[in-house]
């Protein structure tokens, strides 16, 4: 039986996608599959991850009608997953090696549903940069403040969560995400170490601050159901987290 279930969205990312799934290969937990879930890729994605299914039958290749989002590409590989764990790898980012060991054996003596751990964040050229902490357990209350958990380092546990998709909006699904899960489950927990590496680059759709902050107002409104006075008390205090980070 699979242990992890890792959904990897991939649009136009033939120039990434080889090392984030070697990073998944390299893992010491060998106990995975990837669902790669082509968005409508228009470059050479598909054939990459085709040679490489080949010879790794861990990775499986299925593919969207079209280019619909990361969210609903996430929300096809998770219909498909068979692992009891649901963990999240762009195609653009890597993890290091011992990512999934420290994470699942946290999971296991903790018994939380939702896990998350530290990552670098590293602009174009630079193979590991900023390094971005994180506390090592979070409430549903205290993540409404902020989203301090990294789409590339949650795990959750189906067995206690069940299959939940990510909502369909088009930014904040991964945050609206985590607080659904937490709003029903409890408490998370951290590996306050680094156990990956997020890849930034000019003109994905976080490098704009004014939408992704609009965005974050109508995820608490849309999603997450708060009142008016309550999403703006939260996007402020989520606002100041950013400012001091």
């Amino acid at each position: 039986m699979v242990t992890v279930s890792i959904l990897m969205p991939a649009y136009n990312a033939a120039q990434t996608i080889g090392a984030a799934i070697a990073s998944v290969q390299a893992q010491s937990e060998k106990n995975w599959e990837i669902l790669v879930i082509n968005d409508g890729s228009q470059d050479e994605t598909v054939g990459k991850v085709s040679a490489l299914t080949r010879d790794d039958p861990r990775i499986r290749l299925m593919h969207n009608n079209g280019h619909q989002g990361a969210a609903a590409a996430r929300n096809t590989g998770l219909s498909l997953a068979s692992g009891r764990y649901i963990a999240f790898l762009d195609a653009d980012d890597e993890w290091l090696p011992q990512k999934l060991t420290k994470q699942l054996a946290l999971m296991i003596q903790t018994g939380a549903p939702l896990c998350y751990a530290g990552f670098f964040i590293s602009h174009a050229g630079r193979r590991k940069g900023k390094e971005r902490t994180v506390p090592t357990s979070i409430t549903y209350e205290q993540l409404l403040t902020g989203n301090i958990i990294g789409c590339l380092t949650a795990i959750y546990d189906t067995e206690i969560c069940g299959k939940v998709p990510m909502p369909l909006i088009r930014r904040r699904h991964d945050y609206a995400l985590w607080l659904n899960l937490l709003k029903v489950q409890g408490p998370a927990c951290g590996v306050s170490e680094p156990l990956a590496i997020h890849r930034l680059a000019h003109g994905t759709l976080s490098s704009n601050k004014i939408i992704a902050t609009y965005d974050t107002w109508r995820m608490y409104r849309d999603i997450v159901g708060l009142s008016a006075l309550a999403s703006l008390n939260c996007l402020f205090r989520h606002l100041a987290q950013r400012v001091l980070r």
